[in-house]
């Protein structure tokens, strides 16, 4: 009768086998000195729930390890395949299993990735922060409140709205949402060239006001290279103390995301409503990129002072308001032409009555 084994030491023989690989193949397998790792750094994704064999197979596609297989044995003998941490490592190839299983078991090496898309206002952006670093909302505004950070970008509104350059970032793990904000504002500092100050002076306008101008830009735009026109629209406004009338400002006044406004939205009694207010609101609707910026300060040399959508997202840019109710009947409404004409005067009917009554504090 042939004796059988225990599970135990039936799981030793296997670590004893693979030990002995491990020996037999030298530093290669089971951990390379540091110094001899090869490559640079290679980032996986170890998705939330994932088996460990998952893991092994994207960690040997990357070429960190050899065998899938193997290290699954050997992580499995040694109770280490069941402690796996998800999240996005950085790693070398040729780390070494003992070296690989400690990533992995204690999360050494995960990182966070976050994009943040232009346009997006700061409680958006609190949003897309807080599930990418596990923490809260409310702390990402908090630390966007930061008065040190507010005073150094002599920034007059009460948080950092529009400061919080829109990229991709990526933070250790156990980053905190003031590590976000700071590497964000950061960005938008080393975004912001030098040679910009100098245009400055030459629009009588500051900085706060171009990074403001540039929200609403960024807003408005469908096509990238219209950015220079629009901007010209607003900025020949402005010279004659025109009521921008941009939407988007509305929608930020509501607090809600970009959509058509309507009529009965433009009484909302805020300085961000442009068509109740001329001149420019009080800061930034959202985080405009480096080709808004740079649209609102060398704006395209252009007359125009009115534009309307189309439905393909190009604008139709006309000089006086009676060319721009033929551009609406053209491009809004073929089976009631008249509908969005009429839409259009009313909102220009509401904004010139509400400047009439409230004169500008700003001078452009």
């Amino acid at each position: 009768m042939k004796r059988r084994w225990p599970a135990r030491f039936a799981m030793l023989a296997i670590v004893g086998i693979v030990a002995g690989v491990a020996a037999l193949m030298g530093w290669f397998v089971v951990g390379l000195p540091a110094g001899l790792t090869g490559g640079g750094e290679i980032r996986i994704f170890i998705r939330k729930g994932a088996p460990f064999r998952e893991a092994a197979d994207s960690l040997a596609a990357h070429g960190v390890i050899s065998s899938p297989r193997m290290l699954s044995i050997y992580a499995r003998a040694r109770g280490a395949d069941r402690s796996l941490r998800w999240g996005t490592y950085i790693l070398r190839p040729a780390m070494g299993w003992e070296r690989v299983l400690e990533s992995l078991n204690a999360g050494r090496g995960v990182v966070h990735t976050i994009t943040i898309p232009e346009g997006l206002m700061l409680s958006e952006i609190a949003q897309v922060v807080a599930e990418a670093l596990d923490i809260t909302p409310e702390s990402v505004l908090d630390a966007a409140r930061d008065t040190a950070l507010l005073r150094r970008l002599n920034i007059p509104t009460p948080t950092l709205e529009g400061y919080l350059f829109p990229d991709t970032y990526t933070l250790p793990d156990g980053a905190s949402a003031r590590d976000a904000v700071h590497l964000m504002v950061q960005r938008f500092e080393q975004q912001w060239k030098p040679a910009w100050d100098s245009i400055l002076p030459g629009l009588k306008l500051t900085r706060h006001d171009i990074v403001t101008l540039a929200s609403i830009i960024e807003r408005e735009v469908r096509i990238a290279e219209e950015r220079p026109v629009i901007a010209a629209v607003y900025m020949n406004r402005l010279r004659i103390r025109m009521p921008l009338q941009a939407d988007p400002t509305i929608n930020y006044a509501l607090g809600r995301s970009p959509g058509r406004v309507l009529l009965k939205d433009l009484k909302v009694d805020s300085p961000y409503n442009t068509y109740l207010n001329p001149g420019l609101p009080p800061g930034p609707i959202g985080s405009p990129g480096a080709a808004s910026i740079a649209a609102a300060l060398q704006p395209a040399n252009v007359p125009y002072r009115f534009f309307v959508a189309a439905p393909d997202g190009h604008h139709e840019f006309r000089r006086t308001y009676a060319e721009h109710l033929a551009a609406i009947r053209m491009v809004r409404s073929p089976a009631n032409p008249d509908s969005a004409a009429k839409d259009s005067a009313a909102k220009d009917s509401a904004a010139k009555d509400s400047a009439a009554a409230r004169p500008s504090t700003k001078t452009p």
